[in-house]
């Protein structure tokens, strides 16, 4: 998966603020393409390193028996300074690229190709939402 994006119509942005994550997600709140997703119930800024831990996590234990879909991608930067360094002289480098997390949003989706794995899949979303720093649920796409 690609740690940042390869192209950005400005170079550094402003931090995301809490007032924009105190909302609920009103857009992509069901599993679009897989049957199983893994839902936020709360609102956090995830890392690169927290969500590759998720799809690594689900992705061992299905194996070849199913595909996960990230639903998120870390497009925000946040930058910092060097320590001792004098005031002035401008906006520091990028430190970590972030995914604002509302609550309601998909992270990841699970496509199975046989149904009988249903069960492997649940479990594998349960481990890759332990990797997160926020409490998740999963939800089915199957009614």
């Amino acid at each position: 998966m690609k740690q940042q994006p390869s192209r950005l119509k400005y170079k550094k942005y402003h931090k995301p603020s809490s007032s924009c994550l105190s909302l609920s997600e009103q857009k992509n709140i069901i599993a679009i393409k897989g049957f199983l997703a893994l839902k936020a119930l709360e609102n956090k800024k995830i890392t690169y390193n927290q969500l590759e831990a998720c799809r690594k996590s689900v992705k061992r234990i299905l194996k070849k028996d199913g595909l996960v879909i990230l639903r998120i991608f870390t497009y925000h930067s946040i930058t910092k300074k060097p320590l001792a360094s004098r005031m002035g002289k401008g906006k520091g480098s990028h430190f970590i690229w972030i995914a604002p997390i509302r609550k309601g949003q998909i992270i990841c989706e699970v496509s199975i190709f046989s149904s009988e794995k249903i069960n492997l899949s649940k479990k594998a979303l349960k481990s890759g939402g332990s990797k997160l720093p926020i409490k998740t649920s999963i939800i089915s796409n199957i009614y």
